[in-house]
């Protein structure tokens, strides 16, 4: 064998293995700066003129139109790997859109990032240990531990005081976590592509979602909500429905779920600053300690310092 081509080879492995990993950096910060505004949207829609249904069905008839060609090559349903693909649709579809919607009626946007993609990376890691067997570095583990104290010190506050309600919310988006946390580990297990997965859970959900939530969409464009409705459109069914989703998975299959899932514990640094302006939610002392924790745990729970390391040796 050519000694130039022998050699030559490492190094195109090396730099495919760096397009990877950038190209599952770039679909994960796309992702959560979409789901930053995601959070901010829906509060403002649930608790103004749109019910839940109608949102989730604006988020979901986008992504099921749009990605139509991909999901008609699989078919209905996945011939293969059906119980995976089960486990992405209750994980991330009109289900899991209808529990979180819901808490968002109860809480403040800024209970909503510490409880729902905060705790989340830690869940996938927790799963991802007891039963998946992987073993995780002393960085990450310790990045994990830091995003564990900014979802305490961010959400923690609400649980104190239970007399107003919020820990209806508390629990919903703690089970939406749990379902979200489904769907990231699931993935990577259905052997279809991005697009096709994302296609078909937004299908079904809008069959699912679509008695409940077309009605409330008919109604809010006759009483002259229709710009509202226009805005939920794209920000829920293209951003949120289709380019955050096709992001993340992205994300998923160059990165790995636990790696992945931990870029999410930006989100809730994000949804507090989009909040500021368009909510008028102004984070007090202990939100900013909160998001700074995470932002730390988040830096080394995604293994970025450990691929600097590998690419200095």
């Amino acid at each position: 064998m050519d000694k130039s081509l022998a050699s030559a080879a490492p190094g195109r492995a090396a730099d495919a293995d760096f397009r990877d990993r950038l190209l599952g950096y770039g679909g994960a910060l796309l992702a959560i700066t979409i789901w930053g505004g995601w959070i901010v949207s829906t509060r403002h829609a649930v608790h103004g003129h749109l019910p839940p249904a109608t949102v989730g069905w604006l988020r979901f008839v986008v992504a099921a139109v749009v990605l139509a060609p991909a999901w008609l090559r699989v078919g209905l349903w996945p011939k293969r790997n059906a119980l995976p693909f089960l486990l992405c649709f209750l994980g991330a579809g009109g289900l899991f859109f209808l529990v979180v919607a819901t808490a968002m009626r109860f809480v403040p946007a800024a209970d909503v990032g510490p409880l729902l993609p905060g705790t989340m990376p830690l869940i996938v890691a927790v799963i991802s240990v007891l039963v998946l067997h992987e073993r995780l570095s002393t960085a990450r583990l310790i990045g994990f531990i830091c995003i564990a104290l900014g979802v305490v010190t961010l959400g923690g506050r609400g649980l104190l005081y239970p007399e107003d309600g919020a820990w209806r919310g508390h629990l919903l988006l703690l089970t939406g976590a749990g379902m979200w946390a489904c769907y990231t580990l699931a993935f990577r297990h259905t052997g279809m592509k991005v697009t096709e997965t994302v296609g078909l859970v937004g299908l079904w959900s809008t069959v699912i979602l679509t008695p409940v939530g077309l009605p409330g969409v008919i109604d809010a464009v006759q009483a002259g909500y229709g710009r509202e409705v226009l805005i939920q459109l794209v920000m829920q069914g293209f951003l949120a429905g289709v380019v955050a989703l096709i992001g993340f998975g992205t994300a998923i299959e160059k990165l790995g779920s636990s790696r992945a899932a931990a870029f999410t514990g930006l989100v809730p640094a994000l949804a507090a600053l989009i909040a500021i302006p368009v909510l008028d939610e102004h984070p007090d002392m202990a939100a900013i300690i909160g998001v700074i924790a995470t932002g730390i745990g988040v830096a080394l729970a995604s293994g970025a310092f450990a691929l600097r390391r590998r690419a200095a040796r």
